[in-house]
């Protein structure tokens, strides 16, 4: 679903003043009830990233770290089966999957005496089975299955959306007859970086000579599509010629601005493919 810039920023603008819970999710559905849920969820997503990724710092001084675990044992102590954690979160406008992340590190840090390791910490976030105190192993628990938008399950589900569009997106084309090299055979052979799928015919798609396609299950919004550009579809255009990058859930029209220099937007798999045998049996 294409969005015109004013319209994608009265939605920004609406997620600005609403905490990123399921019911803000429900209530920005019912105010923008002609948008597709899939990509009010995707631009719900990004923008609590970016609101995150603004705040990070002020949460991770040595001050906030100590008043957080302060907090977190002070609440357990006085009922454990609280959800001390995720509320301490969502008073504090951070992360659920952040915070037991912090207390966590903080809870480790004191009980080796040394700072765990990163892998450690991720393993116990994904496991709270792991976690040496049943308590804070359910706190860490309650926070990952009630963050919408960070920490291991919200990884998972990521992946799983992602994969599941790339072999849709093999599907649509092995259906078209386009014979293709993969992402995984191109690694096979030593590229770095590559897009989902290399054209061994190109194709034309709007009048447009199209060598690659790139698949992204997400919105694409003015932040992500210029580091998308900067890091993967400059560097596949430089290699491979033009391409064609699918935006599932959508993308700011406005973006759609590279299209002479050779990089196209679409929402959907589209259906003008023009292939060299199409052009050759009308003439």
């Amino acid at each position: 679903m294409k969005l015109t810039k004013a319209q994608y920023d009265e939605i920004a603008q609406f997620l600005g003043h609403v905490q990123p819970t399921r019911q803000s999710l429900r209530k920005l559905k019912e105010k923008f009830p002609s948008q597709s849920q899939s990509t009010l969820l995707s631009i719900f997503s990004q923008e609590y990233q970016k609101q995150i990724k603004r705040t990070h710092a002020k949460h991770h001084t040595a001050e906030a770290i100590e008043t957080y675990y302060q907090r977190y044992l002070n609440g357990v102590m006085k009922n454990a089966a609280a959800p001390v954690l995720l509320e301490l979160a969502n008073e504090v406008d951070f992360a659920p999957s952040l915070m037991a992340r912090i207390v966590l590190e903080r809870f480790l840090q004191e009980k080796e005496q040394a700072i765990p390791s990163k892998t450690l910490i991720n393993s116990m976030l994904r496991d709270p089975s792991q976690i040496p105190d049943g308590v804070l192993a359910n706190q860490v628990y309650q926070c990952t299955v009630n963050d919408c938008c960070y920490g291991p399950l919200v990884d998972c589900i990521k992946h799983a959306i992602g994969h599941e569009h790339e072999v849709l997106l093999r599907e649509m084309l092995l259906e078209k007859n386009l014979s293709f090299i993969a992402e995984d055979q191109l690694r096979a052979k030593g590229y770095d970086k590559t897009p989902d799928f290399i054209l061994e015919v190109p194709v034309a798609v709007e009048g447009h000579i199209i060598h690659w396609i790139e698949s992204k299950a997400s919105f694409g919004d003015e932040s992500s599509h210029q580091a998308y550009l900067q890091d993967q579809f400059w560097s596949y255009w430089n290699r491979f010629g033009p391409g064609l990058v699918i935006y599932w859930y959508g993308f700011i029209e406005e973006l759609d601005c590279h299209r002479e220099r050779g990089i196209l937007l679409k929402d959907c798999f589209p259906t003008d493919i023009v292939t060299l045998r199409h052009s050759m049996a009308q003439h």
